[in-house]
């Protein structure tokens, strides 16, 4: 039985055809060399492209511990997408992750990302990877690679997502555990720039609730996109240099769950934080989102940081002196509270 021959030409397929283009990758890799290079450090020993990055362990260290955390930003990625700002969501990527290592006195060393999206937008990852950069600088650690994944159908047309993860070192007689908290111990607190890196769900669902649209309307004098898409705040140069003079008995980050869920977890079990409310002022970004979305006292202080970004714990007799120093160096950091005994089945945080 005849059959009859297939006409026309048929379409080979490529890759790049599926959505996938490899050298966009290769030309957003060029990109990113300049923005690695100004975050080496002299540990550092290989570049970008390889398939592992190596770093030695600094040679002041005796006995180094290493120290890694991962974390992402959560939704706040989904307004920077709305609101066309990539530059700074890159920062909060850094902060979250080498803040978390820094609670336990550890030098951040080495920075990956992981960057996903549907379809590689070239402009919009150097802008994105340029802001990791930023925050490296800003936290004196490499960034030293990571991935970037072009996955079409994975995601909506112009979103992407991120995740970061660190590597850090500290000596092991130096490690911040928590273990010489007592009652006594002082509460001092350096202010967050704002949200941060948490909360977003609630944020966009009271901007939603609202019909608030961020990219028009304004707080105070500033556009509000630009107000609640602030960057986190990196606090390793400050930290680190003040752990030359000063003993820190407990760093606590100050992320999700905001004073009453992250205090608890650098409190010995019979004590309790004793937080006074009069001592700092709270920004009016959340006031404001505290009315537009009729939030009660303790919805609030579980979900957002409240101005604060993080918090030390010092003994009573270098409180005083930690203050001074961290005013010296440009920070104006607050006496909150302190430590103090826990009558069984109250709470570990209490407001005054």
């Amino acid at each position: 039985m005849n059959q009859k021959k297939q006409s026309g030409t048929q379409t080979r397929l490529t890759y790049k055809s599926a959505g996938v283009n490899i050298d966009a990758a290769a030309q957003l890799v060029e990109h990113i060399r300049p923005i690695a290079a100004k975050t080496r450090r002299p540990e550092v020993m290989s570049g970008l492209g390889g398939f592992g990055a190596l770093c030695q362990i600094p040679g002041h260290y005796k006995n180094p511990v290493l120290v890694t955390g991962a974390d992402g930003v959560g939704t706040k990625l989904k307004l920077a997408i709305a609101c066309h700002q990539h530059q700074n969501i890159g920062i909060d990527l850094v902060a979250m992750c080498v803040n978390d290592l820094l609670v336990t006195g550890a030098e951040p060393l080495q920075f990956l990302d992981y960057y996903a999206t549907g379809k590689l937008d070239i402009e919009v990852a150097t802008q994105v990877i340029a802001g990791i950069g930023a925050g490296c600088e800003q936290a004196g650690c490499a960034l030293v690679g990571g991935e970037t994944a072009e996955m079409p159908g994975m995601y909506k047309k112009g979103d992407y997502d991120l995740a970061g993860f660190c590597l850090g070192v500290v000596e092991k007689a130096e490690i911040i555990s928590g273990v010489e908290v007592r009652a006594g111990s002082q509460l001092l607190a350096l202010r967050s720039s704002g949200l941060h890196s948490n909360g977003y769900a609630l944020v966009r669902k009271i901007l939603q609730h609202r019909k608030i649209d961020p990219l028009t309307a304004r707080l105070g004098r500033r556009p509000l996109a630009n107000v609640l898409l602030e960057p986190t705040r990196i606090y390793v140069k400050q930290i680190l240099q003040l752990r030359k003079n000063i003993e820190l008995q407990a760093l606590a980050h100050i992320t999700g769950g905001g004073l009453l869920e992250n205090l608890p977890r650098i409190l010995p079990e019979k004590t309790c934080a004793r937080i006074d409310r009069s001592s700092w002022r709270v920004p009016q970004l959340f006031g404001w989102l505290q009315e537009q979305g009729d939030l009660d006292e303790t919805e609030m202080r579980r979900t957002f940081n409240c101005g604060i970004g993080m918090v030390l714990v010092v003994p009573e007799a270098q409180a005083q002196t930690a203050l001074d120093l961290l005013q010296a160096n440009g920070e104006k950091a607050l006496h909150i509270g302190q430590v103090a005994r826990r009558d069984p089945g109250a709470p570990q945080v209490v407001f005054n």
